[in-house]
């Protein structure tokens, strides 16, 4: 029942009252639902006093004379279908109902006539009681509430404003799709199913957030993916507590393995290509309502060198482009670290002429070679994170211009060399090759670090460096999978699409590191029988 606050006879309310009006709905407002439809209605009324987009519209059906009210939210449902399919129907039409039949209608039997014969909505099921009706409703259903019915009835008529499909600006291809996800979870379901067209690929959605009620996809397909590992992704998302959830990443930092490293332990992406990818490989893909970036996992570390454009060009194409990303990698990650221990402790490694010229652009500059390159790395990171925050066409000039005056004024001014803004320049570049923008900014952060270890042990700080962070990839683990894999161990059968691309007549198997069930993607796999 729905309580009543009444004052006393000086106009004020009472203690127990006053506190019982503080509490939230959920508390003070039984969610039992009975046969009653003044109380059914007005437990939605007083769960939604202060919510001013909340519509309650209350008639009297033809059906049985049975008065009925509908509850929704403006904006997220389409008035004019609910007008034409639920009010109008019940209001002045009887529907498919017959003269005889209207006579025989009861209470007990009316809501059961209006769901099957009156209201045609392709979407309708029950709610047993207010919590369960209160998700859909927020959710952009409508809430149809009947006199002598103990439940509520919940029609499908969401409709909401949504960006439509566009290409994806953080993956661009030469060529490729040019569809992307959107920020609504259906729309990205349909994108999947449109290039799946498997009755065993699953979608399961689950519910994140005690305020957000954030739909949750996980998306898999049945008879490859590993149960396992379907099952340990499924318990670390009904393990997530939090008030509200916005963001995939949100979700990636909680149900990750490790929360101590710089490293991605999942893959995101906004192309469905690249999911569609990943589901047919045997993993999992996860999608959240509110955002184009999906997740897929396990993730290894050779994923996030790799682009669709690999696969859309021929095989010997796709392995340079892709030994190009791993080189940028390196120079990324390692270029100002070189420079400064060979210039600081190893200037016999270098041929004479070149030590000589780099000597003589060094003249004058008033720092050591680490507080140079420091200063230059810092200065470049500014610039390319006031780019990224500026509008795009102000973004790139602002990058491009900044660029070369700062460099230009730093060697005018003695403050550095053209050698080490060659360096910093060369990296910027190399650090803009690795498709995933997350490790992408993973190798920029271990730069500083190993700056350092190279400014105090010279090039063997940059070896020592080079050994820890192999240590602690091996080390690492994608949702129970190796993330270093297939090395090590290493497996043969799983190099054909690591640092190269193999062609297409080898891709007969999906990686064993993943432990599919479905192993072969083909009847016979070219490997075996060579």
């Amino acid at each position: 029942m729905v309580k009543i606050i009444k004052k006393n006879k000086n106009g004020k309310k009472n203690d127990n009252e006053e506190k019982e009006q503080k509490l939230p709905p959920e508390e003070r407002i039984a969610p039992e639902f009975t046969k009653d439809f003044d109380e059914n209605f007005n437990k939605f009324k007083a769960y939604l006093e202060d919510s001013d987009d909340a519509v309650f519209r209350q008639f009297t059906s033809v059906v049985g004379n049975i008065k009925c009210g509908v509850v929704y939210f403006d904006g997220l449902t389409s008035k004019d279908w609910i007008q034409r399919h639920v009010i109008i129907p019940l209001i002045l039409e009887s529907g498919q109902v017959e003269l005889e039949e209207q006579q025989q209608i009861t209470k007990e039997n009316a809501a059961k006539i209006i769901m099957e014969r009156v209201v045609s909505a392709a979407e309708i099921k029950e709610a047993e009681d207010l919590d369960k009706a209160m998700l859909p409703l927020m959710s952009g259903e409508t809430i149809l509430v009947i006199d002598g019915y103990d439940k509520v009835v919940v029609i499908g008529t969401r409709q909401w404003v949504a960006r439509g499909v566009q290409e994806p600006s953080a993956e661009v291809l030469v060529r490729g799709p040019r569809e992307g996800f959107t920020e609504t979870a259906r729309f990205n379901t349909a994108l999947l199913r449109r290039r799946v067209r498997d009755p065993n690929m699953v979608l399961k959605n689950f519910t994140v957030g005690r305020r957000s009620k954030t739909n949750v996809v996980l998306t898999y397909i049945k008879g490859i993916a590993n149960p396992g590992l379907i099952e340990e992704i499924e318990k670390r998302i009904k393990e997530v507590d939090i008030d509200d959830l916005h963001e995939s990443g949100e979700l990636e930092q909680i149900i990750e393995d490790s929360h101590s490293t710089v490293f991605p332990q999942m893959q995101n992406t906004e192309r469905p290509d690249k999911a569609v990818a990943a589901l047919t490989e045997g993993r999992v893909v996860i999608l959240v309502d509110g955002t184009p970036f999906v997740l897929i996992a396990p993730a290894s570390m050779y994923q996030f060198f790799q682009s669709p454009e690999d696969f859309y060009e021929r095989w010997i194409v796709g392995s340079f482009l892709r030994m190009l990303r791993w080189l940028g990698s390196i120079i990324a990650t390692f270029g100002p670290s070189l420079y400064i221990a060979i210039v600081s402790y190893h200037p016999g490694m270098l041929p004479t002429p070149l030590a000589l010229s780099l000597a003589a652009s060094r003249e004058g500059v008033p720092f050591p070679a680490f507080v140079e390159a420091v200063l230059m790395e810092i200065t470049f990171e500014l610039l390319r994170e006031a780019g990224a925050r500026l509008p795009r066409a102000i973004g790139q000039t602002i990058g491009i211009v900044g660029g070369l005056v700062i460099g230009d004024a730093a060697i005018r001014a003695g403050i550095t060399s053209p050698f080490m803004v060659i360096i910093v320049a060369a990296t910027a570049i190399s650090s803009f090759m690795i498709p995933g923008y997350n490790l992408a900014i993973a190798f920029r952060l271990m730069r500083f670090p190993i700056m350092v270890m190279a400014a105090v042990l010279g090039m063997y700080g940059v070896i020592l460096a080079f050994i820890i962070i192999n240590i602690h990839l091996i080390l690492l683990k994608s949702f129970g999978t190796d993330y270093m894999a297939p090395f090590p161990p290493i497996q043969i059968r799983d190099l054909k699409d690591t640092i190269v691309r193999g062609p297409s007549q080898w891709m007969g198997r999906r990686p064993e590191y993943i432990n599919p069930v479905d192993i072969d993607r083909k009847d016979q796999d070219p490997i075996k029988e060579m």
